[in-house]
């Protein structure tokens, strides 16, 4: 990674632009051919240096319901329990945690009861019952960029 992709990195955390050529809205910013941002950023995320791009939304203000969750799940069924959560489109998150309760995810939805409904059948599914919704009381939102 060369000072380039660093400038490209701290850009594009709060700054991806919205619109038709975005990688060209970059190029602009950066002083930048359109193509190189364009080839560098799908080789830092090929790399894995970039997980995900995509928009954050406030999910109260557009009317749906989240909750974070938490499983305790023996590790011979951690792996079929990840791939029955990441199923469910409205599990944004899904992290291991070194706890009793070692499966945290956060899940979204219209409805509070399509989350419930869904939780109930995931842990049919997967015979793990010891799964707990825990909405969020008060909200604390936190925005961080990582100065590359």
């Amino acid at each position: 990674m060369d000072n380039r992709d660093r400038e490209i990195l701290n850009e594009i955390q709060s700054g991806f632009p919205i619109a038709q050529r975005p990688y060209r809205e970059l190029g602009k910013r950066l002083d930048l051919p359109e193509d190189e941002v364009f080839l560098r950023i799908r080789r830092l995320k090929e790399e894995g240096v970039i997980r995900r791009i995509g928009g954050n939304f406030h999910s109260k203000k557009l009317d749906y319901r989240s909750t974070l969750c938490a499983a305790k799940v023996p590790q011979k069924k951690l792996k079929r329990f990840v791939e029955v959560v990441n199923r469910y489109p409205g599990v944004t998150h899904n992290y291991l945690r070194n706890h009793e309760y070692n499966v945290w995810f956060t899940f979204i939805a219209p409805r509070i009861v399509t989350i419930e409904s869904a939780l109930k059948e995931i842990s049919e599914i997967t015979g793990i019952k010891d799964v707990h919704s825990l909405p969020a009381v008060r909200m604390f939102k936190i925005k961080v960029d990582f100065e590359v």
